[in-house]
């Protein structure tokens, strides 16, 4: 029994999160305690316990504690098993989270799934829908797996609504990859996503990164989604080079204006740029899992946050890897080494 204490580093959702995905795919049982402490509404909320009610449909776990606003859980796996789910969280709680707990253990299920999600899938605390399709997935395809995802309705925050749709075929195990150099860049754009709320908002925005990344033309772009869908707004900006594709959202608010919004994607973009690293903080916290399960592999990242230190230190409690970040300059290399890669086999345990 793996002992956790979910308060420590970060101290927030991912704890939960890494950890029900690789007791599934390990077969090791944990018991969490002080479940999002570090959090000014601590506990299991309605995104975490579709998490936790998903991982034990799909791998017939036996489970106390899974209640909103329980903060210990105890989590006991069976065998993964494939097949199509259904997972409603009754909430704006991110769609995207959900399915990024129950993906990676799928990947070893002995047949395919598919798995539709209702709930937000533009939640400003969560990577939006366009960033697992863009950024997220096709690194996953690099290292051998077959997933497709698709928007069926956006769900914005606070309204939700939104139904994220999965197609995960079985793979017999995730390939090592290097991932140090973006390669040349083919297209940048962005694009001001909105729902029930005015034109002006989304002409400002773009205006925003226009003025601070010099994208003009059709690299600026309106998305005018029914009012039904809303109200919501969100801005995308999107790098595509040859290795690597970066999303990054900032989301409209009240009392925040559009030329906000702007200025501080922009930043971030503009860092991403001048770091010269593959991955963001963002992508880089989604790919230490993959990269364990893979047995190894090396990306570079513009910032390493306390994020992903306290996700690495969760990894390698159920699994025999070791994660290393060196800094060079403006970004950091991190390097993921391991005895053993997980296969399929190993996961049907």
């Amino acid at each position: 029994m793996i002992e956790i204490d979910g308060s420590e580093g970060e101290g927030g959702g991912q704890v939960l999160r890494t950890a029900l995905t690789l007791s599934m795919i390990t077969g090791q049982p944990f018991r969490i305690v002080r479940i999002r402490a570090r959090r000014i509404k601590p506990g299991l909320m309605r995104q975490h316990l579709a998490a936790v009610q998903a991982a034990a449909a799909i791998s017939g776990a036996e489970v106390t504690g899974a209640q909103i606003g329980s903060t210990e859980l105890l989590f006991q796996p069976q065998a993964i098993r494939g097949g199509d789910y259904t997972f409603a969280i009754g909430s704006a709680g991110s769609c995207t989270l959900v399915l990024q707990t129950i993906l990676p253990a799928l990947l070893f299920a002995p047949v395919a799934s598919t798995v539709r999600i209702s709930g937000g899938t533009h939640n400003p605390l969560a990577p939006p829908a366009p960033f697992l399709q863009r950024a997220y997935l096709p690194v996953l395809h690099q290292m051998g797996a077959d997933v497709v995802l698709d928007v069926e309705r956006v769900g914005f925050y606070p309204a939700g609504g939104g139904v994220l749709v999965a197609r995960v075929a079985p793979c017999a195990g995730l390939a090592p990859v290097e991932l140090c150099e973006r390669g040349a860049r083919s297209a940048g754009y962005a694009e001001s996503v909105i729902a029930g709320v005015p034109l002006d908002v989304a002409t400002r925005e773009l205006e925003g990164v226009s003025s601070g990344l010099g994208w003009t033309g059709d690299d600026l772009r309106v998305v005018r989604l029914a009012p039904e869908y809303g109200p919501g707004n969100v801005l995308l900006a999107t790098i595509v080079y040859e290795h690597v594709t970066a999303v990054f959202a900032g989301f409209g608010e009240k009392s925040v204006r559009a030329e906000a919004v702007a200025k501080a994607l922009v930043g971030r973009v503009r860092r991403y740029i001048a770091s010269g690293a593959v991955a963001d903080e963002y992508l880089a916290d989604q790919l230490m899992l993959p990269f364990a399960l893979a047995g190894g592999g090396t990306f570079t990242v513009d910032k390493v946050s306390q994020h992903a230190l306290t996700n690495a230190s969760i990894i390698e409690r159920f699994l025999p890897v070791r994660f290393a970040f060196t800094q060079h300059g403006a970004r950091s290399t991190c390097a993921v080494t391991s005895a053993c890669p997980v296969s399929s086999a190993q996961a049907a345990e």
